[in-house]
């Protein structure tokens, strides 16, 4: 079989999906070694050229590898005119007038880009006719694009190709393909613009329909279009060209290749006028160009008349909106540039007045695609508005004209379309895409505000305000666009109306637009629009409401009726409602609990109907894969999660300072007794295995945690809030200890342990110090065999909280759960992983492990570790530690390990020892202190010696580690721990580590000098008197970097420490 055959059924099999599968590995590796055989592109120009011709998929293969002949460095010059020559006689073959035979789009675009390479590589010396040849192809200039169109596309296919290749300033490029595709430019412009810009001519100086295809006066346009940019101006900007551009931009045509063309004029002089030129030139272009009668015309045409109408041409409307952004950006470059003549700044200015209303026009246009097209000159135009009112404070009259239809119809274009349906599913992409442009609108008002504040001001008090007086008017026939665009507005205002911090200081409007923005609330409550029908405009009273909430503690005669509306909407049953205005609920009443205490019953009981928890399964696997994922919003998880907050509502409303004790109570049991009673009903259940029941139990457990923190947010060891009444810890307690009993029936399911912790969490500041007498209990339903690494990690994190609060009183319960708690962490932390995620949440136990040890021993608790009950216990503290401190490949939590051996030296190393003289001198400028004993007098006996024996080596083994670097940021780090136990250890034990640390460095290879230094320099650093940790709390790791601790990053940097 010879090659042309071989690679042809390589092909075949490889494209083939008939074919036996397991050929086609075999075949695709086959073609792909066969490009860099040296005869591949001898082989592929015969099977291409041929007649009959190949399949078009192996044509296009056989094009590949001739492309990655042309490219490959260094190939032969030969070779490539041999190529050319051959493709050429090939596309007169095809191309040549007469010929009947055909290329498919593709396979053209494939033979273009063959050419371009061909051009790039040969232009400069080898074929710098290949213009003229693409010409010749396509006809002489009477006949050019009308007796060979064909020819003709393909000349000018070819142009478009070689820009995109050589001048698209899009793609990246290598600095030496650039400055070659520079050189290459400069050819072009030297031998063949002018030539080339003739037979654009040629073909525009007969345009006109009958006399020449649509598509070839297109391409045509689109290829000025590309080249514009980088060659003469003048050879564009001419009689020929211009008044085609006039008379064919003017065409009212509905036929689609008519309208492409008119399209593509439009976008012509687009690209003229974004051609970059100075200031003045680009001034005097868009005067040649008339360029502002182009655009009148183009706007008062029959197809953009009617925005409304079914005719209006949306194409045409973008295509035009184009033109109009990018002269408008040029302009705003004109009138900003501080060094342009004053009679180019005036024509600028001129051009700004006229231009200004057609920005506008399509700004302000039905489709938003149309609108966003003109956004960023938009912009750029009020940025220049804002510099020149920061400068001069304030515009110019010409411009500050121009500020007020500016916002006016930015205002209106937040309105939601009248197309675009509220809460329809199928419409979320619509509504997604509509919430982005608001965004954006949203930036071009704040710049507005910031250029003229009373202007924003005014105008946007005036909207809402007249929208209000017309619902107030009559409210039955409001549109609710109308008053989603007022409420829009007036959420946004906030940004400005609170920006220094707050709506009121000293009980007033702390600005005008805080007092505008106080008016305008007064008149939404007292207009009474929470109460309109539709559900968004509900929502959205809502939204305001919590946004404002200080507003209420200022006006809290508004409070009851805007309650009233809350409570209409959270009983609205609409999903997308419900799951939003519960949370808006509580958000509104925890802040303003402080003056609700009068309608806290009513409330409570206006709402009761919706606490009635009914847990549902998932309906099967798929669902509870949904529950899993981000969105979740539809499930009856989140809209179980979204009644959790009306249960925090109610402890918010119950514990209100003006509701007397007895009351809280009664309001506590209404909630809490119909939960005990359904945890009785489904406990039995439950231990059956009945998954329902399970799932209401953590439901009901999830309910009264969540309804403790409402009754509660202050917490043990806050310097802030008060803790709830006696009475009240008493009722949570009933509310704790049926969870226990749940939790302890039921604690290998890992919903019911999930929720009792989470209640737990939530109920320690109502429950006080009551929670430390259950904590065995606790500890035993949560730390099961059945829990999770991560499970014991938020325990830890739990108790650590509980440590905190409650530092004075815990030690003897600690004392006794402390063995049990650490026997269950070794376990996980022992456990052998299966999996990154085991591996993330074991590493994490072992982080919170270390961070609980800390805690203790941080809280005066240290005596707890080393107690008659958990001497035994210690001993694994410490190997286990130890372990951590060695672990060269987690140098994060090994600096926390040796944090811990640091902190139990100061706990039981006893009193500061003096330190001896040393040689070497002092460091200067120190004040020198020194210990209070001779000897070490450790908290019991044998510490010192244990901790220089057992804790001071460890900080030599992750510096001796080849990947340690002493002064990456994670290194200095440890570096500063080490630091500190080194301190530490000398600062308790004296002579002793001197003499081991001695011993150490010598052992390390360090010479008698080194050591010396280092000894010296440690001990002036504990002279010094600064304990570890004051130098990072005062200037951070880097000032922590001075004395001692940079003698040693830098002792250990140089090589004299291990290893050294």
């Amino acid at each position: 079989m010879d090659a042309q055959a071989q690679v042809e059924k390589a092909i075949e099999i490889a494209w083939n999906p008939t074919v036996q599968a397991d050929l086609k590995p075999q075949a695709l590796t086959f073609l792909e070694s066969f490009k860099s055989e040296p005869s591949a592109w001898q082989v592929c120009l015969a099977i291409f050229t041929r007649e009959p011709r190949a399949s078009d998929f192996t044509r296009h293969y056989c094009m590949e590898v001739l492309n990655y002949t042309v490219q490959l460095p260094g190939q032969s010059p030969e070779t490539l005119n041999y190529l050319r020559g051959s493709l050429m006689d090939y596309a007169r073959q095809t191309y040549g007038l007469g010929s009947q035979l055909v290329d498919t789009p593709h396979i053209q675009n494939k033979l273009t880009q063959t050419f371009t390479y061909l051009f790039i590589s040969l232009y400069a010396s080898e074929w710098p006719g290949c213009f003229d040849d693409f010409r010749a192809l396509a006809g002489d200039g009477q006949q050019l694009g009308i007796q060979n169109p064909r020819a003709t596309a393909l000349y000018l296919r070819f142009l478009g190709s070689v820009h995109d290749e050589i001048a698209d300033t899009l793609q990246p490029k290598e600095p030496q393909m650039q400055k070659k595709h520079g050189e290459l430019k400069d050819l072009i412009r030297a031998r063949d613009a002018q030539k080339i810009a003739a037979s654009w001519q040629e073909i525009l100086a007969k345009w006109q329909w009958q006399q020449m295809d649509a598509s070839i006066v297109e391409m045509c346009l689109r290829t000025i279009s590309r080249w514009v940019m980088w060659i003469d101006i003048s050879l564009v900007v001419n009689e020929t060209i211009i008044n085609a551009l006039f008379e064919i931009s003017r065409q009212q045509t509905q036929a689609q290749a008519q309208a492409q063309t008119r399209d593509a004029a439009i976008d012509t002089f687009t690209e003229i006028i974004a051609k970059k030129m100075q200031a003045a030139e680009k001034v005097q272009l868009m005067r040649v160009l008339n360029i502002g009668t182009v655009v009148s015309q183009l706007s008062a045409s029959p197809a953009l008349a009617d925005q409304l109408s079914s005719e209006y041409d949306t194409d045409l409307a973008e295509t035009v909106a184009k033109l109009v952004n990018t002269v408008m950006t040029d302009i705003v470059k004109v009138v900003e540039n501080d060094g342009v003549p004053g009679e180019t700044r005036q024509q600028g200015d001129e051009l700004l007045q006229v231009f200004v209303p057609y920005l506008l026009r399509f700004f302000s246009d039905e489709f938003d695609e149309i609108c966003s097209t003109v956004i960023p000159s938009l912009t750029d135009l009020l940025t220049f508005f804002r510099k020149i009112a920061k400068a001069k404070g304030g515009l110019a009259p010409l411009y500050h004209g121009m500020l007020l239809p500016i916002l006016e119809v930015v205002i209106r274009k937040m309105k939601i379309d009248e197309s675009l349906p509220w809460g329809d599913e199928s419409e979320q992409t619509e509504e997604a895409e509509f919430q982005e442009l608001r965004k954006r609108l949203y930036v071009l008002q704040q710049t507005i505000s910031v250029i003229d504040e009373p202007l924003y001001i005014q105008t946007v008090s005036r909207v809402v305000a007249d929208t209000f007086t017309k619902f107030e008017s009559n409210p039955n026939s409001m549109n609710w666009r109308d008053l989603d665009l007022a409420l829009h507005e007036m959420y946004q205002f906030g940004e400005l109306a609170v920006k220094n911090g707050g709506l009121y200081a000293k009980r007033e409007p702390s600005s005008a637009a805080a007092q505008t923005l106080v008016e305008m609330m007064s008149k939404m409550v007292q207009t009474g629009v929470g109460s309109h029908a539709f559900p968004s405009i509900q929502l959205q009273f809502m939204e305001i409401c919590v946004r404002y909430s200080q507003f209420f503690e200022q006006n809290p005669q508004y409070i009851p009726q805007v309650l009233e509306s809350f409570v209409q909407t959270i009983h609205l049953d609409v999903l997308r409602v419900k799951t939003r205005s519960w949370y808006l609920f509580l958000r509104f009443v925890k802040p303003l609990r402080a003056q609700l205490g009068n309608v806290s019953q009513t409330v409570i009981q206006a709402i009761a109907d919706l606490l009635k928890i009914k847990a549902e399964l998932p309906r099967n696997e798929e669902d509870e894969d949904d529950m899993d994922s981000d969105d979740k919003g539809d499930s009856a998880e989140a809209l179980f999660d979204s009644q959790l907050n009306l249960f925090e509502t109610v402890g918010c409303l119950s514990s209100a300072p003006s509701v007397p004790v007895d009351q809280k109570i009664i309001f506590a049991q209404s909630i809490t007794n119909p939960i005990f009673g359904d945890m009785e009903q489904y406990l039995g259940s439950a231990k059956s295995g009945d998954e329902s029941s399970v799932l209401q139990l953590h439901h009901d457990i999830m309910a009264l945690g969540t309804l403790a923190r409402g009754f509660s947010d202050w917490m043990p060891g806050a310097s802030s809030g008060v803790p709830p009444p006696s009475e009240v810890g008493d009722e949570f307690t009933r509310a704790s200890e049926a969870i226990l009993v749940a939790l302890q029936s039921l604690k290998a399911s890992d919903k019911i342990r999930t929720a009792a912790r989470f209640s737990l969490s939530r109920m320690i500041g109502v429950l006080g110090s009551r929670v430390l007498g259950q904590l065995p209990r606790w500890i035993d339903g949560l730390l099961s065999d059945s829990s999770t690494n991560d499970e014991m990690s938020t325990f830890l994190r739990l108790l650590d909280q509980i440590i905190f609060g409650f530092k004075t009183e815990i030690a003897n319960i600690l004392d006794t759960i402390l063995g049990t708690l650490l026997q269950r962490v070794f376990a996980g932390l022992a456990a052998q992983t299966n999996g990154t995620d085991d591996a993330r949440e074991q590493a994490g136990l072992k982080f919170e492990f270390l961070s609980f040890i800390l805690v203790v021993l941080n809280h005066d608790l240290a005596s707890v570790l080393v107690s008659t009950t958990n001497q035994a216990t210690f001993d694994t503290i410490v190997n286990v530690v130890t372990h951590y401190a060695s672990d060269v490949s987690d140098v994060a939590n090994a600096r926390v390990a040796l944090d811990v051996f640091t902190k139990m030296t100061v706990a039981w190393g006893g009193p500061d020892v003096v330190l001896p003289q040393v040689p070497n001198g002092t460091m200067p400028g120190q004040q020198q202190q020194n210990g209070v004993v001779d000897a070490p007098q450790p908290v019991f006996p044998g510490f010192d010696s244990f901790a220089v024996s057992r804790f001071s080596p460890l900080v030599w083994i992750i510096p001796s580690s080849t990947s340690f670097k002493a002064k990456d940021p994670q290194a200095r780090t440890f570096i500063t721990q080490i630091a500190a136990l080194q301190e530490t250890t000398l600062r308790k034990t004296g002579q002793l580590y001197i003499d081991e640390l001695r011993r150490q460095l010598s052992g390390m290879g360090a010479n008698d000098a080194d050591i010396e230094r280092y000894v010296a320099a440690l001990v002036e650093q504990v002279r010094s008197g600064k304990r570890y940790g004051q130098q990072e709390d005062n200037k951070g790791v880097k000032g922590a970097m001075t004395g001692f601790r940079g003698f040693l990053v830098s002792f250990l940097d140089r090589g004299g420490g291990p290893g050294g």
